[in-house]
């Protein structure tokens, strides 16, 4: 299973083994100039939240041309900048953002119509020039159609066969979540113009294929099937934990992350991976309020007000699980996942947690889906069952793993069981490494307490 992250809850260190970092709550957007900061940061909050369903809808009405439909949402964000600043905000912005972005999609449809008829220089009677105007004019209705599936729509021609699987991460990465190329890079280790390349690139290949934004029929659906989970899990991990920014989550993330598998589970009732991951989803969502203190402070599982969660999603996430096994798909990896995060979710206190049940499950996680960080989340579960030591030698292994290189979840899950192990010095030097690889400040501030006063 390609991707970024593989894993459930909150990695080594926080005590919740197998959550995986997710991307920039602070997403940017290139907003700059000296107009009034409220405007901005209230236009920036709105944009983060709508940003992937306006580019989806101007997508679909663009004929599939998801390049065209990101400078049309650019500008329209340039526009809402320039009005509200000199206007007020709306005071419903989404719609406002929608709509005037549907205006310019209009605007440009209307243009191409236009140059496509003078290039063919076709004489015809005004009868005849009147039908084919109608005919080639975008119908105003259209752009007020229901648009729950548009975004389906955008991530299964994001994952597109005809793109490279390098180039359709780092797409959806940056049309359905949002993330800045210097992001993008980041996450995949790589340099920023290479990142840019690849997204240039993936929208180079899908005008020129004229690949449109539609769902493929059903007898292909299965064949892009994996792609897809791929990146609704990208999209809701980037939502669940923050890599960099001032948030230690996006919730909107995870909300449409939800939805879109919600959605995938209707359109295909006969997979179970599309269960087993949605169920993944409910159930790691069902934390989100009590992973937030007080004062917006990361709350680690161990600490968190357990009635706080969401029972409402953890029934919907066991329920889904039971679909999975109705349907005979139990060692599918998102699956596993999902069971892992069930054994938190059925816990009442977090020394009811079945560790034994959790180690396991990652064993055979780690035979399905083999990944250094499921083999990190392992060791931390592995700690809790056997002991802080055994945990130790398991995470020293993959000291020399690139592919975990720079995560600062390895030398916070060292500094956990050195410190359980009575070494206070050594686990201090190891949050304080981690803290310095972290881009959150809310994680950041978690690893630098530790390194001041390692837990024992």
């Amino acid at each position: 299973m390609q991707g970024i992250r593989v894993g459930t809850g909150d990695p080594g260190g926080t005590g919740d083994p197998g959550c995986e970092r997710g991307p920039s709550c602070d997403r940017g957007s290139g907003i700059g100039g000296s107009e009034p900061v409220d405007v901005r940061a209230r236009l920036e909050t709105v944009w983060r939240m709508e940003y992937a369903r306006i580019v989806a809808v101007l997508a679909r009405l663009l004929g599939g041309d998801v390049g065209r439909a990101e400078e049309i949402a650019q500008d329209t964000m340039v526009v809402a900048l320039e009005q509200w600043s000199r206007d007020g905000i709306p005071r419903d912005p989404a719609p406002w953002l929608m709509a005037t972005a549907k205006h310019r999609a209009v605007d440009a449809v209307r243009r191409r119509t236009t140059y496509d008829r003078k290039l063919r220089e076709v004489a015809e009677t005004e009868r005849r020039r009147g039908t084919s105007a109608g005919a080639n004019e975008p119908d105003p209705d259209e752009f007020d159609q229901p648009i729950t599936d548009d975004l389906l729509r955008l991530v299964f021609t994001a994952t597109h066969p005809v793109l490279p699987p390098t180039s359709r991460t780092a797409l959806t990465l940056k049309v359905l979540a949002g993330l800045r190329i210097d992001e993008i890079a980041r996450a995949f280790l790589i340099s920023e113009s290479t990142a840019a390349q690849r997204i240039v690139r993936a929208k180079r290949i899908l005008a020129e294929q004229q690949i449109r934004l539609e769902l493929p029929p059903p007898d292909q659906r299965r064949g892009r099937l994996a792609a897809v989970l791929e990146v609704i899990y990208l999209i809701f991990n980037e939502g669940y934990a923050a890599t960099a920014g001032e948030n230690w989550t996006r919730p909107d993330l995870c909300a449409e992350a939800v939805r879109l598998g919600r959605l995938l589970a209707g359109l295909m009732p006969g997979e179970p991976e599309v269960h087993g991951l949605l169920a993944l989803m409910e159930l790691q969502s069902s934390r989100l309020a009590a992973r937030i203190g007080p004062v917006g402070e990361a709350a680690l599982l161990p600490d968190q007000d357990r009635t706080r969660w969401d029972r409402l999603l953890i029934r919907l996430g066991l329920a889904a699980l039971d679909r999975v096994e109705s349907l005979g798909g139990g060692l599918l990896p998102y699956t596993l996942q999902a069971r892992i995060a069930a054994c938190h979710a059925r816990a009442r206190h977090a020394e009811d947690t079945d560790w034994g049940r959790i180690a396991a499950l990652y064993t055979v996680l780690g035979h399905v889906a083999p990944s250094p960080v499921v083999e990190l989340n392992r060791a931390v579960a592995v700690g809790m069952v056997d002991g802080p030591a055994a945990a130790l030698a398991l995470l020293d292994r993959l000291a020399g793993e690139r592919a975990i290189a720079g995560n600062p979840q390895l030398p916070a899950a060292r500094g956990e069981q050195l410190a359980r192990l009575g070494r206070a010095g050594e686990a201090a030097d190891a949050f304080a490494a981690a803290a310095r690889l972290s881009r959150n400040a809310r994680e950041r501030e978690v690893f630098s307490r530790r390194a001041r006063t390692p837990p024992v």
